[in-house]
């Protein structure tokens, strides 16, 4: 329920209220929502902070009202060239929303014979692998799973890295990611974990995007698998 002795207005609390029940799929794509009596009574709030919260989730994209209908669910997505090498940062500024990250696991590992010719390593090289979790706004919408030459990428493993890595690396230590070598874009299915840290269901459709990332020099920056909820983005060839 609300908390009318935050400090946060009811409004925002109840926006925050829809647009979770949207995200983990209790409203789903194109369904009607509950009318602003019903959400009224619901949450206990007057019809006023009601109006005021579907209006913000009507102008950033998550509810669409149709006259003499109602108002439904209608997801935004963030838009993005397959072909160019855009980070998930500068896609999610240049379809207006913010963004932030946050680091699931960190791992120095040996790499398979696969990744280490993607990311043209000696058979004696190791593999830095980090996860994270990429938020649009405040919700979760990209696994993001790279794996870097270690000898050359160590010090990430001392960087926050909750913001844009494609800007860190240019700006701290001079290397720009220019060009992507094959990338494959799947659909599958979200398991378990993936659903828990994408704060969705089992079995969610997702967008697999396998890509490898080369610097100014032709070097491999990362190997990347990542893993995006499909309702929430699309690609533009």
């Amino acid at each position: 329920m609300l908390n009318a002795d935050h400090q946060e207005p009811l409004y925002r609390q109840l926006k925050k209220a829809i647009q979770a029940a949207i995200l983990n799929d209790t409203y789903q794509q194109g369904e009607k929502i509950p009318t602003e009596p019903e959400l009224s009574e619901q949450y206990n709030v007057s019809r006023i902070t009601v109006r005021k919260a579907v209006e913000e989730l009507v102008k950033e994209g998550y509810l669409v009202k149709q006259q003499g209908k109602g108002t439904f669910v209608s997801l935004p997505k963030i838009d993005r060239k397959i072909e160019h090498v855009m980070g998930f940062t500068a896609a999610c500024q240049a379809n207006g929303f913010t963004s932030h990250s946050e680091v699931t696991k960190t791992e120095v590992m040996k790499g398979d014979a696969d990744l280490r010719k993607a990311l043209q390593l000696e058979k004696d090289e190791k593999v830095l692998y980090i996860q994270r979790k990429r938020f649009a706004g405040d919700n979760p919408l990209m696994l993001e799973n790279n794996y870097y030459p270690y000898n050359r990428y160590s010090f990430l493993v001392d960087e926050t890295l909750d913001g844009s890595l494609y800007d860190l690396l240019r700006e701290k230590y001079e290397i720009f990611p220019t060009q992507s070598g094959k990338t494959t874009l799947e659909i599958a299915l979200a398991d378990e974990e993936q659903a828990q840290l994408l704060e969705t269901s089992i079995g969610k459709p997702l967008f697999f995007m396998n890509a490898v990332i080369y610097d100014q020099h032709g070097r491999p920056v990362h190997a990347g698998k990542q893993y995006i909820i499909g309702d929430r983005y699309q690609f533009t060839l």
